[in-house]
């Protein structure tokens, strides 16, 4: 681990025994278990006070409340403490991998440095997965949520590690053919497919966003965002936030969004490539438009007939041998969802721009020595070639 995202192992491992041996839904504050306090579903706890970003502070997560929470009997632990690897593909929150003996856990925790406000918000992210669970059986299975900052000098949840192979920027991790990476393409919608058909009341989640009016405020969010983290060496943007003010359509319809679905954050099953066990990264997750859930997907989505600067940037593996383009995604998505995609343009401009506003995001806190991250010192670059890309698409 990086010292900047380093924690004290032994605490965290204090901690979840303490977790492990408490009744489900058994709080603690300051070190000490205390009385139980459930999260109701439905309740504020997962509302949402940022257009539809990272949402607010949940109501027990607050100063002075609750610093531990657990669901379900969880297994005891094995004896000493875990090797901890940190997973080095994320640029937002930390994830860890805590080895034990025959059992894997996953702790994600907020980055270094000072975070926008309803940013990072672990209670939400811990939550929402605890109760999309029963309805979307992809998700991670929780194992507690610590609101307590001594712990380990911020909030953070653990969860059990879903086994399989996760696609990693330049491959897949396992061997296709280039008809099962076309599978894997359709699969992979499918499932996007499937979270768009949860119906948000039932899980619990009927507040998890502002609903109506999602399109508008995503414009004037991302907007606002990226003139607040606009660097000297990044183009502004106006004409690409002009443009999508005076072309968003209406939301087609109001339902749960990933809101950062990518081939890297999905598991693939161990012993079938094709078979897709685990969707990772709920950290954006809201109720919003589906088009726009899928408009942000592709922004990710570079292909083999891309350009090579655009290919340069890649996050995942989709450009191998057989996978499918853009255009066929939105046709298959559109025949799944019975849905229309006739103004795609603005869809695939918003998406490009969200994407460039979260990497501007990541390069501010670099930029300005919030974070010592090498990985974030060029993030410049890509914003401006999106720039142009979105300024392309919008010439059409």
């Amino acid at each position: 681990m990086r010292d900047e995202d380093a924690f004290d192992v032994a605490a965290v491992d204090t901690w979840l025994r303490a977790a492990a041996a408490s009744p489900s839904l058994r709080s603690a504050s300051a070190g000490e278990v205390g009385e139980a306090h459930a999260a109701t579903p439905g309740s504020s706890s997962l509302r949402s006070t940022s257009d539809e970003g990272p949402g607010g502070t949940p109501a027990d997560a607050r100063p002075g409340s609750s610093s531990l929470r657990s669901t379900s009997e969880a297994s005891p632990l094995p004896e000493g403490l875990p090797e901890v690897r940190q997973f080095s593909g994320g640029a937002s929150n930390l994830t860890y991998l805590l080895r034990y003996p025959d059992r894997d856990l996953i702790l994600r925790r907020p980055p270094a440095g000072t975070k926008a406000k309803g940013a990072h918000d672990m209670g939400r992210e811990y939550r929402i997965q605890e109760q999309l669970a029963p309805v979307f059986p992809y998700v991670p299975r929780m194992v507690a949520h610590c609101t307590d900052d001594a712990v380990i000098g911020s909030e953070f949840y653990v969860m059990e590690r879903i086994a399989g192979t996760i696609p990693r920027r330049s491959e897949l991790g396992v061997e296709l053919t280039p008809e099962q990476a076309k599978q894997l393409g359709h699969k992979l919608i499918d499932t996007l497919v499937d979270l768009h058909q949860v119906d948000a009341e039932k899980a619990g989640l009927g507040d998890l966003g502002k609903g109506e009016g999602f399109v508008e405020r995503q414009v004037g969010g991302w907007s606002g965002r990226y003139r607040k983290v606009k660097t000297w060496n990044v183009p502004s943007f106006e004409k690409v936030m002009a443009w999508l003010e005076a072309n968003k359509p209406a939301d087609v319809r109001i339902c749960v969004i990933h809101n950062d679905f990518r081939l890297d954050n999905v598991v693939l099953a161990p012993d079938d490539p094709l078979k897709i066990v685990g969707v990772l990264d709920w950290e954006l997750a809201t109720l919003g438009d589906p088009l726009m859930d899928l408009g942000s997907a592709l922004a990710y989505w570079v292909q083999a007939d891309d350009d090579w600067a655009f290919r340069r940037f890649r996050l995942q593996p989709s450009d191998v041998p057989g996978m499918i383009g853009r255009d066929e995604i939105v046709r298959y998505y559109c025949e799944k969802t019975g849905l229309d995609a006739s103004n795609w343009a603005f869809y695939e401009v918003f998406g490009l721009f969200r994407l460039a506003v979260i990497a501007q995001q990541i390069y501010y806190r670099y930029h300005h020595k919030q974070t010592r991250n090498p990985r974030f010192k060029n993030l410049w670059l890509p914003v401006n070639l999106l720039e142009r890309r979105c300024r392309k698409i919008m010439s059409r």
